[in-house]
């Protein structure tokens, strides 16, 4: 009996120094609030902020700093998950905001966005570097007046022709066979940020960079 109490008092112990850990690092997915926008393009960093939320049977759903975030321990770190509301092009604000409230150093906040110029399915980690025409990146730089943090791009295609609109194709929403591709490849998105968290930004790349496009 004895050591079954002492087993209690051992998780219960480990536990309290979990909650009372700081929270080391901020992870954001970038998207539009609305479940218009739910699977499109922009999406991507939404869609797949929601994968890590429910693989660590986490909820997104606390309100403040113009998002909704929540607490997680990913990687062994204590992080925060957060979903800008801003809409993309003012994603920077919230971003501020929170790196700001919780003393975040900029090395330990990972971005998540689309990337046009990747097929549907690739990824790509950076460990820093310009926002490559996504409006978001491009707030998010200009709002922390640095481009010296780490951010993981998702793949959606590029546009079907030059003269097609970006915006139209950004908000166009993933045919089934593209979730399927997008889908698939969670479970390694969530593996690289795992090692950008343990500061492992080369192996992150090693895993997400060079793996091909999912496929049938």
């Amino acid at each position: 009996m004895s050591s079954i109490l002492d087993l209690f008092k051992k998780i219960e112990a480990e536990r309290s120094e979990i909650e009372q850990a700081p929270i080391t690092h901020v992870i954001v997915g970038l998207g539009n609030p609305g479940e218009q926008y739910a699977f499109t393009r922009h999406n991507a960093g939404f869609l797949t902020l929601d994968y890590i939320a429910q693989k660590l049977e986490v909820k997104i759903n606390r309100a403040k700093y113009d998002a909704l975030f929540c607490e997680a321990r990913l990687g062994g770190a204590r992080v925060l998950l957060v979903k800008p509301q801003t809409y993309m092009n003012a994603s920077g604000r919230a971003v501020r905001q929170i790196v700001d409230f919780y003393k975040i150093p900029l090395e330990n906040l990972i971005v998540i966005s689309d990337d046009t110029a990747l097929a549907v399915g690739r990824m790509r980690v950076r460990k820093s570097g310009s926002d490559g025409g996504q409006r978001g990146l491009r707030d998010i730089i200009y709002q922390l007046g640095s481009d010296a943090f780490p951010r993981l791009r998702i793949g959606v295609g590029e546009k079907p022709n030059p003269n097609y609109d970006m915006a139209d194709w950004v908000l166009s929403k993933f045919t089934s066979d593209e979730q399927k591709i997008i889908f698939e490849g969670f479970d390694r998105a969530m593996a690289g940020i795992e090692k950008i968290i343990a500061g492992d930004i080369d192996g992150a790349m090693a895993l997400c960079n060079a793996a091909k496009k999912v496929t049938d």
